[in-house]
């Protein structure tokens, strides 16, 4: 069983989170399907495409597009599966719907996708608790390396561009390298930035 030009991924764990565990309590924070922001979006690869090859393996975890998986009511209000439904607990991805991947234990970005670490705002003069539109990067790719952009690197980046997902109980911002504009210089008073509830729902 294979795709000519998808892969084939099953959630892993449940097609939608709906609760996070906030001091060993189950708190419900979703309880529409319409709700992206609750949709699952990691998957485990059942089969990969045979019409070209991929560092992605049969096994591996992916991170990729909520709406795989994703859920909706049609016009007559009947729930109806996403396009990418296959069969079963099965789902078809195309590359461009999958930004992050992991084999064994370490998560490599897949494509032109980089995500970056948020930045704590230490302006108490303002009031967003993170800093806009800087960040670390965190995971890189061989267009940012070209340009000596690198892991750990303090980044600039576009707005509008980013896509915020979970990892690992961190939230990181996922965009495409062209959306990294600027290399800085570390000061020193930089700090992450993760919510409490990002954690939780690890």
């Amino acid at each position: 069983m294979a795709g000519v030009f998808d892969f084939i991924v099953k959630p892993v764990g449940s097609r939608y989170e709906n609760s996070i565990d906030i001091d060993g309590k189950e708190l419900i924070v979703n309880t529409k399907i319409e709700s992206f922001k609750s949709v699952s979006n990691m998957a485990e690869v059942i089969a990969v495409p045979y019409a070209y090859k991929t560092d992605i393996k049969v096994g591996d975890t992916v991170i990729i597009h909520h709406n795989v998986f994703r859920r909706f009511y049609d016009m007559k209000g009947k729930q109806k599966n996403s396009r990418s439904y296959f069969k079963e607990d099965l789902y078809f991805c195309s590359s461009d719907q999958i930004y992050l991947y992991k084999t064994d234990t370490e998560w490599k970005s897949f494509g032109d996708r980089c995500f970056i670490k948020p930045l704590k705002n230490i302006d108490h003069l303002k009031l967003d608790k993170e800093r806009k539109l800087i960040g670390i990067l965190k995971y890189g790719n061989d267009s940012l390396k070209e340009l000596k952009i690198n892991p750990g690197d303090l980044v600039g980046y576009t707005p509008y561009g980013e896509f915020e997902f979970i990892i690992d109980g961190q939230r990181l911002y996922c965009m495409k390298s062209n959306d990294i504009v600027i290399k800085y210089e570390y000061k020193g008073d930089e700090e992450e930035y993760s919510p409490s509830w990002a954690q939780s729902s690890s």
